[in-house]
């Protein structure tokens, strides 16, 4: 059951319609709801439609055909693949079927296989009976246009007499008689077996009025007659009454009057039951089922269609939420934006004064730095300046720059470097005053016992030291 995760089987009964559903588990499924639904209601739609989450978890819709609409047919074939035999009953489809071939769908079942006795020579033939579903398309598509109007879309169509055969017929010989309203006249269907193998199935029908056992009588022995004739029915058919205690009572009367004997009361399968075989027989079936082609295509076409538009609905559902949320979040920061700016117009005056009166205090600290600064530098100089050498020119330049140069005697040029190594040392606060990597060196340039010196230093600090 791999392939569905739920099957729901619908019978439209006469007093109501019956829905079943069903949960794939193991092999088989489970039972897992079982609703009574009057006529006059339609079927829940959320058990039976299918949408997105089908794709993942799909949902098999089954659909009984009332037993009047369906036509049971026993053949025998060779035995082969499901395809191959398929074509075997098409060929012999149009003596088959009761109704003209092109106003007739169909579908098959293979009840089992047997081994033939030998004839003559040649060896054993390994057989198979084939049960062949045929039912009238005028029919098949007036039921279902009763089910798309109960908002059913059914995936296939199928007889639950196969499932009650199957359940009932055992490995022996007999005759089986299942009784069924027919148009509200009674009826039954036969089935025959022999040595386990499933031989004819016909219909009898009873009048409303008149002799019914002598009706049923005749019916019965044409249909013993005809296997008799055909070579498989040798002998007395013990005779079995599938049908409930209702039923059972009033044909049980009719049956031993027609037949002479008592036939034995077979209970037949309960409807949850019978629905729960259906089930698992429709979800490991093939293709071929009584709903026509045409049908199944326009219903899948219909699910992808109806996935497309539910798609597109909740795309641009979510694309109509997203324009909002982002409308909304506009709209808020724009409120933010605006009450910023009111803040920022009321504060104009007082910003544009404020940046005024900064720029006027850094001018006026800068000049104090400055003046400090040079008034510093020129005490440096004044304390480290050695007796013997003169200064001729002093200059302070952006503030960091300092220039020194004047005149130096021969003798005295050692204290020259001296001076220039103890103002580039010179420390505040434990900290040096001017960059160690920057500035110019000693250049002296002597004529004869004098010569002229320059040097210069950069500031690492333009503030004046505390003092």
């Amino acid at each position: 059951m791999a392939r569905w995760n739920h099957c729901n089987i619908l019978h439209v009964a006469p007093d109501a319609k019956r829905l079943w559903q069903f949960d794939a588990k193991g092999s088989g499924f489970a039972l897992g709801r079982d609703q009574r639904v009057p006529h006059t209601e339609p079927i829940p739609g959320k058990f039976v439609a299918k949408n997105w989450s089908s794709l993942w978890k799909p949902r098999l819709n089954v659909a009984w055909l009332p037993p009047e609409s369906v036509y049971l047919r026993v053949v025998e074939l060779p035995a082969s693949h499901f395809e191959e035999t398929l074509s075997m009953v098409e060929l012999q489809l149009e003596k088959l079927s009761p109704v003209p071939v092109n106003q007739a769908v169909w579908t098959m079942h293979v009840m089992g296989t047997h081994t033939a006795p030998a004839k003559g020579e040649a060896p054993p033939e390994s057989l198979q009976t084939v049960v062949v579903v045929i039912a009238e398309r005028a029919v098949v598509e007036e039921f279902i246009g009763k089910l798309e109007r109960e908002g059913y879309l059914a995936d296939r169509l199928e007889a639950p007499m196969l499932d009650q055969l199957e359940a009932v017929l055992g490995s022996g010989s007999g005759a089986w008689i299942f009784p069924f309203s027919l148009s509200g006249q009674f009826a039954a269907l036969v089935a025959l077996q022999v040595d386990g193998v499933l031989r004819n199935l016909s219909l009898a029908t009873l009048p409303a009025a008149g002799d019914r056992a002598q009706e049923l009588k005749d019916q019965l022995a044409h249909i013993v007659w005809a296997g008799e004739i055909e070579g498989w029915l040798n002998g007395p058919m013990k005779w079995h009454l599938v049908a409930d205690p209702v039923n059972a009572t009033e044909w049980e009367a009719i049956l031993q009057s027609a037949i002479g004997e008592s036939a034995q009361v077979v209970e037949p399968l309960a409807p949850a039951e019978l629905a729960a075989r259906t089930a698992k027989r429709a979800a490991g079936a093939g293709k071929s089922n009584l709903l026509p082609n045409e049908f199944s295509v326009r219903y899948h076409q219909q699910f992808v269609d109806r996935l497309w538009l539910r798609g597109l609905f909740y795309a641009g559902l979510a694309y109509a939420v997203c324009v909002a949320i982002y409308f909304c979040a506009t709209a808020v920061l724009n409120y933010r934006t605006s009450g910023v700016e009111s803040q920022a117009k009321a504060l104009s005056n007082t910003y544009t004064n404020s940046l005024q009166l900064k720029a006027v205090y850094n001018v006026l600290k800068e000049r104090q730095q400055l003046k400090y600064a040079a008034l510093d530098c020129w005490q440096w100089v004044a304390e480290e300046l050695p007796e013997g050498i003169t200064l001729q020119r002093m200059s302070f330049s952006d503030g960091k720059q300092l220039s020194l140069s004047g005149t130096v005697p021969q003798d005295q040029v050692n204290t020259l470097f001296t001076f220039n190594e103890l103002l580039k040392k010179k420390k505040v606060n434990g900290q040096f005053v001017f960059d160690q990597d920057k500035g110019d060196a000693v250049n002296p340039k002597f004529n004869g016992n004098m010569g002229t010196w320059s040097l210069s230093l950069f500031l690492l600090h333009s503030e004046a030291a505390p003092r």
